[in-house]
């Protein structure tokens, strides 16, 4: 069947996933038809010419080429949703540590262990200083509604907080997945302006790069207490740090230290923790070891971050794959090449995406690789699989 390598650890049921289907798995895989992998930087590793998909047990996908992939016919998976309900978890409890300072009175109880006796009063006495507000009744900005977003954003509402989202790019599905008494914020303005807490849930990209940075801090609330389970780029570290010294920004919590934020104040950091528990994992690894087993099995492209996602029921003895350039006339071509040879079209689908297209054509005989080829020859096209 299948080879596929792995890179970092990947968790048991992923791996269990592929290898129950005859497909041959492991860190020493030579010249791999798909890779499955967590953070292992790509952008300086050879890619060998037999690779055909690379699926990230994850969500975001920084580490993957994606460019370079789709420049030569190489899918890229990612799992979104599949961590979200580990995300959203840590976010609530992040939103409790930006509010009360539970670390704080926890190193001052470990301080007075040895005072015997006194440790009551001791308590009592210094408890004070660890005192914060209540998440009820205040306000909370969510900034993408996507699997995270919408879960931390329906999780407000039941913490009877007023909740704001805003996402421009919301789909549909997140739309139904969104409690009805979330408020919709059509600008960030309105997030910036109207929340006592904002909770950043968004890829990083080049529309997002420091997205909260001065001019952001000065539209905020004073005081105001900042989530970040997207990612470190979002923010302005050095802004963020002026923030946080000014009162601006009351409180920081980011699952992204770096040597910049960890030496501003009031800034709770964790290791990248937040998709961290084992039920994430597995579902995370299923998801991508499914997502590319179906495509290499099959030519389905279901959540791909570079590529168009299509999907075709098969029917027929063959099916055909190209990825090509989204330019006019490449279907007809195709078709046209295939009446030549007398071969009747089953069923096809065609999906674009930005300058890329994929379509797939379920034939009714099989084809040789003599008329793989020749597609393969066309202007534009830039991989064709035999299936």
């Amino acid at each position: 069947m299948f080879k596929i390598k792995t890179m970092n650890a990947i968790a048991p049921a992923g791996i269990e996933t592929l290898e129950r289907r005859g497909c041959t798995v492991g860190e020493d895989v030579d010249n791999p038809e798909g890779i499955l992998l967590r953070s292992a930087d790509l952008h300086q590793y050879p890619l060998n010419p037999e690779l055909l998909a690379i699926a990230r047990a994850g969500a975001g996908y920084n580490n993957i080429p994606v460019v370079e992939c789709a420049n030569r016919g190489i899918v890229v998976f990612n799992a979104p949703g599949a961590n979200a309900v580990a995300v959203k978890e840590q976010e609530i409890a992040s939103l409790v540590l930006a509010s009360r300072d539970v670390l704080g009175s926890i190193d001052y109880v470990k301080s007075i262990a040895d005072r015997g006796e006194e440790i009551p009063k001791l308590v009592e006495k210094g408890k004070s200083a660890f005192t914060g507000p209540e998440l009820m009744g205040k306000s909370i900005g969510v900034i993408g509604l996507g699997a995270v977003g919408a879960l931390v954003a329906n999780a407000a509402v039941s913490l009877d907080m007023q909740v704001w989202g805003y996402d421009p790019f919301m789909s549909v599905d997140a739309a139904w997945r969104l409690s009805r008494a979330v408020l919709h914020a059509s600008t960030l303005d309105e997030i910036y302006e109207n929340c006592d807490y904002i909770s950043i849930n968004v890829p990083h990209t080049e529309t997002t790069h420091h997205m909260l940075n001065d001019e952001a801090f000065s539209k905020m609330r004073e005081g105001v207490r900042i989530i970040n389970e997207s990612r470190a780029e979002v923010v302005d570290d050095e802004a963020m740090t002026r923030a946080l010294e000014s009162g601006k920004v009351a409180k920081y919590v980011t699952d992204f230290p770096n040597e910049v934020i960890l030496k501003a104040p009031n800034v709770i950091a964790l290791p990248h923790i937040g998709a961290c528990t084992p039920e994430s994992e597995d579902r995370c690894a299923v998801m991508a070891a499914e997502e590319m087993y179906d495509y290499l099995l099959n030519g389905n492209i279901r959540n791909s971050v570079n590529l168009p996602d299509v999907a075709l029921s098969r029917m027929g003895v063959c099916r055909l794959c190209v990825i090509h350039h989204n330019v006019p006339r490449m279907i007809t071509s195709i078709l046209d090449f295939i009446s030549q040879k007398n071969i009747n079209v089953e069923h096809m689908i065609n999906k674009p995406r930005g300058g890329y297209a994929v379509t797939i054509v379920d034939l009714s005989e099989p084809i040789g690789e003599d008329v793989a080829d020749a597609i393969r020859r066309m202007n534009d096209v830039v991989r064709v699989r035999v299936l």
